[in-house]
């Protein structure tokens, strides 16, 4: 039975869609940046302070960083942020540091939610994105663990409870 025209077509489609969307994949990849991966060296950034000093990834060589990418914009970020301040202080006497890094654009709106948050842990502004595109950062909140060299050894996509017992249990063996 041979088919019409009209059965030739959508499927034909189809295929130079996805031939298309192929084709132009490495261009996209290259536009967005592959950021990094377990094991590569966490990528330097200098950014300011709500109090405004400057921070940068040197500033944390010898303690085991985590850098937490959120905004105020973002539900999931502010449902973990009470577990991600218990977090820090559970840990920070152990030479753990948590950074937040916010992606907000406004710093005003910024650091008003930072005071009414109760936000217990450093935090800087990353507006333009820079240093979250070089990180490969494409969802919020994102959050990196790097080790006293300044190597990337976790990376977490989503919010989670940062008091669960698996997930500190996980932070231990790589303290």
């Amino acid at each position: 039975m041979a088919l019409g025209r009209e059965q030739l077509i959508p499927g034909g489609i189809a295929v130079l869609t996805v031939a298309f969307i192929g084709s132009l994949w490495p261009s996209f990849q290259n536009l967005t940046g592959t950021g990094v991966e377990v094991g590569d060296d966490a990528p330097d950034f200098s950014l300011m302070s709500e109090r405004g000093q400057t921070m940068q990834l040197r500033d944390f060589r010898g303690k085991f960083l985590v850098v937490n990418f959120w905004a105020t914009w973002c539900p999931p970020c502010l449902e973990e942020l009470p577990s991600l301040n218990l977090f820090h202080e559970r840990l920070a006497g152990r030479g753990v540091v948590v950074l937040g890094v916010s992606i907000d654009e406004d710093a005003d709106v910024y650091r008003e939610f930072l005071k009414k948050a109760g936000v217990r842990f450093p935090t800087v502004l990353d507006p333009g994105r820079k240093v979250s595109h070089s990180y490969g950062t494409f969802k919020v909140p994102e959050t990196y663990f790097i080790d006293k060299q300044g190597k990337i050894v976790q990376k977490i996509v989503g919010a989670r409870d940062w008091t669960d017992p698996q997930l500190l249990a996980d932070i231990e063996k790589l303290l």
